[in-house]
C-alpha cells in the first residue's frame, strides 16, 4: 500500500513542479515579450520615419 502512495506522491510531485516551471516561464515571457516588441517596432519606425527640417526664409530687399 505504501508503493501506491508513494508514485502517486511522486507523479504530484512532479506534475506540480512542471506546473512552476511552466507558470514561471509564462511569466517571464508576459513581461518581456512586450517589451522587445515595442523596442524593435519603435525603433525601426523612428529611423524610418524621420525627414530632414528645411526652412524656407525670404531675403527682403531694403
Amino acid at each position: 500500500m505504501h508503493s501506491t502512495t508513494q508514485s502517486a506522491d511522486s507523479a504530484h510531485t512532479y506534475s506540480h513542479r512542471l506546473a512552476e516551471i511552466v507558470g514561471t516561464a509564462i511569466g517571464l515571457l508576459t513581461l518581456t515579450l512586450p517589451l522587445f516588441v515595442i523596442a524593435h517596432y519603435s525603433s525601426s519606425s523612428v529611423q524610418n520615419d524621420q525627414q530632414p527640417i528645411t526652412y524656407n526664409l525670404k531675403a527682403d530687399a531694403d
